[in-house]
């Protein structure tokens, strides 16, 4: 019997998503279906080009109509990806990254946690997937964003009177650090430091992102709350290390999210652990062992993973090189790499199950 366009839908209605829990085509994840004698071909839009299953549902698709259509079938999934989103649209400013669909704030309680090195390399490994990617560096007074990247250069203004963001590796970029000298000192009050982040967001031409970045400074201030007063953020992501100290400081960034109604991706544990090159079975924990799990646990959020300790990612911050970008072999590429998907798959099952995030309004007495 000759394949019907129906018999390839109801096979793939097998298929089911495992972040989602609901079939592709329930899910509408599948069009133009293709048949040819027995050649089969169909495309898979997934929630995010960095999907960390997309191997395994491409398998699950060509399984299904091979056992429930035909044997003889040549079955070819092209597999793609249409990013969701769940911010709310229509307050405030309408045109206030209306492109963007989801903004990610990356924050830690502490300095000194590498909460910039992982927003860099994160942003880096989301665009080498494919997706639309930018980054803000919101950290006014010490921005780190033009040294990760090796840019010292100021951005373009169009015929809108908008910045244009510089671009790098895939990234799109802004910094203050890009509008001053690099040995000139911003000193400036909050409200001067919370008008220039609202600039960055409101001001600047980005265009279409599947994701923006914000590298948020540390602490729970000005800064954050002026973002999550402009801008409906889909997610946070909480950076610390093992030592009680920042696991200390990460907990009530978690919480200040939770006041403020934008949800917690998870927690990422940096500078986890420490190997040898001559010793690659070994793992020193030299600032403590599986703190951050240990808190995300309590906490009710999701561990995201661990990043370790390499000379390579250090050398890579200072060079303008990524990790991800300089050698995909290091512990720490991989690392971010892996780290890249879980993000983008927890970004996915928030805006399949979550009510959209909205801008937070916040009332002084």
């Amino acid at each position: 019997m000759a394949i019907t366009h129906e018999d390839v839908l109801d096979a793939l209605r097998n298929v089911i998503d495992p972040d989602l829990g609901k079939d592709l085509v329930s899910l509408n994840m599948i069009e133009d279906i293709k048949i040819d004698g027995k050649n089969v071909s169909f495309t898979v839009n997934l929630t995010t080009p960095a999907c960390p299953m997309k191997a395994e549902i491409e398998r699950a698709c060509i399984n299904a109509v091979k056992h429930l259509v035909d044997e003889e079938a040549v079955v070819t999934p092209n597999m793609s990806s249409k990013v969701t989103k769940s911010r709310a649209e229509g307050q405030g400013d309408q045109n206030l990254l209306k492109d963007v669909k989801n903004v990610i704030a990356v924050a830690s309680g502490k300095g000194g946690v590498g909460k910039s090195t992982v927003s860099v390399n994160l942003a880096v490994a989301l665009a080498q997937t494919g997706a639309k990617v930018g980054l803000v560096d919101t950290d006014i007074y010490g921005p780190s964003i033009p040294t990760m990247f090796d840019i010292h250069e100021r951005p373009n203004i169009n015929t809108q009177r908008k910045l244009v963001p510089l671009e790098k590796y895939g990234v799109k970029l802004l910094s203050m650090g890009f509008l001053v000298k690099q040995d000139e000192a911003v000193v400036w009050r909050g409200p001067m430091v919370s008008s220039a982040v609202k600039q960055f967001l409101s001001e600047t031409d980005w265009g279409e992102l599947d994701y923006l970045i914000l590298d948020l400074p540390p602490g729970t201030g000005d800064i954050q709350l002026t973002i999550v007063q402009s801008v409906p953020l889909t997610a946070a992501v909480i950076v610390s290390t093992p030592q009680t100290v920042a696991l200390d400081d990460a907990r009530k960034g978690v919480a200040m999210f939770g006041k403020v109604n934008v949800p917690v991706l998870g927690i990422i544990e940096n500078m986890a652990y420490f190997t040898p090159p001559d010793l690659p079975d070994k793992k020193y924990h030299i600032f403590g062992k599986d703190g951050a799990k240990n808190l995300a646990e309590k906490m009710g959020v999701p561990f995201l993973g661990e990043v370790p300790i390499e000379q390579q990612l250090r050398e890579g911050g200072d060079s303008g090189k990524p990790i991800v970008v300089e050698d995909s072999t290091a512990l720490s590429s991989k690392a971010f790499t892996e780290l890249s998907q879980r993000v983008a798959q927890q970004v996915a099952i928030r805006n399949a199950t979550a009510e959209p995030t909205e801008k937070v309004e916040i009332q002084y007495r």
